[in-house]
C-alpha cells in the first residue's frame, strides 16, 4: 500500500466522510458551472449555430472559460435590495433554494455500496429536502414586497406542489418494487442487467418522475416560474447580481440531482448495463462503478437540454391540467397494478 493509502486508512471514519463531502461539493459546483456551458453548446449544435467560443482559461479549448467569466461578471454587479423588502428573508431565499440540491447528495450512493450517509430512511430524506425548494421561491416573492414577484411566487408554488405530489406517488412505486427506503438497497435490488432495472416494470412511473422533475426544476416547457423571455421574470424579478445567479445555480444543481435520482431509482445507479451478458460477467465493462452512474446522469441531462431546445413553453392551465389530471391519475393506477403484480408474484415481486 502506498504512503497515501496508508495515511487514508489511518484516518477516522468522520475524516473520510468529511474529505469525500468536500470533494463531492467541489465536483458538483464545477459540474453546475460547466453544465451552463454544455447547455449553450449542445443547443447551439442542435440549432446549427455557435455557442460560447471566445473565453479561454489556462490554454484550454475556446469557450471553456465562459462559466468563470459569467461568475466574475455576476460578482461585480451590484445587489439591489428593494427599500421595503424584508432584508433577512430576501437574502435567505436564494440559499434555501440552493442548499437542499447539494444536501440531498448525502444519501445518494455515489459508488458501489457507498453513500456519505447510508441512511435506512434515505428516500424520506430525499422527499423532504427536494420539497424545500418551494420555500425559497415563496420567500423570494413575498420578501421582495413586489406584487409582480409575489404573483410569480404563487404561480410557481402551485406548479411545484402539483408535480411534487406526482413525483412522490412515483416513488411509492419504487418503494413497493424495492421494499426498502435505503437508496443503496434500491440500486442493489436492480442487479441482473438492463431488464432487471426498475424502468422495465415501472415504465409509466419513469415518465411521470422525469416529467415531474423537469417541472420541479422549472425547466422548459414548464418554466413559467421564471418566464425569462417575458417582460416580468416572476418570483426573482427584484434580484440582481450574485443573488439572482444563485437561483439559476439552484436550477442547474437540481437538474443534476434529478438526473442522479432518476438513475438510482429506475436505471440501476452505478450498475453496469452490460451486467449479466455472457462473456462479460462482473469484470471489465460488466463491473459496477461510478463511471456508469456519471454516464447515466450525463444522458439524462442531455434530455433536459433536448427538451428545452424542442418544446415551447406551455400555458399555465396546460401545465396544471397535466399535473393534476394526467400524471397523478397515472401514478395511482400503476400503484394499483403493482399491488396486483405483487399479489400474483410477478416480476420483481416474485420473491
Amino acid at each position: 500500500m502506498s504512503a497515501v493509502g496508508q495515511f487514508w486508512a489511518q484516518l477516522p471514519a468522520v475524516a473520510h466522510s468529511t474529505v469525500i463531502t468536500v470533494v463531492l461539493m467541489i465536483i458538483l459546483i464545477l459540474s453546475v458551472a460547466y453544465l451552463t456551458l454544455w447547455e449553450r453548446k449542445f443547443i447551439g449544435w442542435m440549432q446549427m449555430r455557435l455557442g460560447p467560443n471566445r473565453v479561454r482559461i489556462f490554454g484550454m479549448l475556446p469557450g471553456w472559460g465562459q462559466p468563470f467569466a459569467d461568475v466574475i461578471k455576476l460578482l461585480i454587479k451590484e445587489v439591489i435590495v428593494p427599500a421595503r423588502a424584508n432584508k433577512m428573508l430576501f437574502a435567505l431565499a436564494p440559499a434555501i433554494a440552493l442548499i437542499p440540491a447539494f444536501a440531498t447528495w448525502a444519501v445518494v450512493p455515489i459508488w458501489p455500496h457507498y453513500a456519505i450517509a447510508n441512511a435506512d430512511a434515505g428516500l424520506l430524506y430525499v422527499l423532504s429536502l427536494t420539497s424545500m425548494g418551494i420555500y425559497g421561491v415563496i420567500l423570494a416573492g413575498w420578501a421582495s414586497n413586489s406584487k409582480y414577484a409575489f404573483l410569480g411566487a404563487m404561480r410557481s408554488a402551485a406548479q411545484m406542489v402539483a408535480y411534487e405530489i406526482a413525483m412522490g406517488f412515483a416513488l411509492v412505486g419504487v418503494l413497493m418494487a424495492s421494499r426498502s427506503l435505503n437508496l443503496g438497497t434500491i440500486v442493489e435490488r436492480q442487479q441482473g442487467g438492463v431488464l432487471a432495472w426498475n424502468w422495465f416494470w415501472l415504465a409509466p412511473l419513469v415518465l411521470v418522475y422525469f416529467i415531474s422533475g423537469v417541472a420541479e426544476t422549472n425547466r422548459l416547457p414548464f418554466d413559467v416560474a421564471e418566464g425569462e423571455s417575458e417582460i416580468v421574470a416572476g418570483f426573482h424579478v427584484e434580484y440582481s447580481g450574485m443573488a439572482f445567479a444563485l437561483f439559476f445555480l439552484a436550477e442547474y444543481a437540481n437538474m443534476i440531482l434529478i438526473a442522479g435520482l432518476t438513475s438510482v431509482f429506475f436505471f440501476g445507479g452505478w450498475l453496469s448495463p452490460l451486467q449479466g451478458y455472457p462473456g462479460i460477467g462482473d469484470t471489465g465493462l460488466g463491473a459496477p462503478g461510478t463511471y456508469w452512474f456519471v454516464l447515466k446522469i450525463f444522458v439524462f441531462l442531455c434530455i433536459f437540454l433536448w427538451l428545452r431546445a424542442t418544446f415551447p413553453r406551455y400555458r399555465y392551465d396546460q401545465i396544471m391540467r397535466l399535473g393534476w389530471k394526467v400524471l397523478i391519475p397515472v401514478t395511482l393506477v400503476w400503484i394499483v397494478a403493482e399491488g396486483l403484480m405483487a399479489y400474483w408474484h410477478v416480476g420483481p415481486w416474485r420473491v
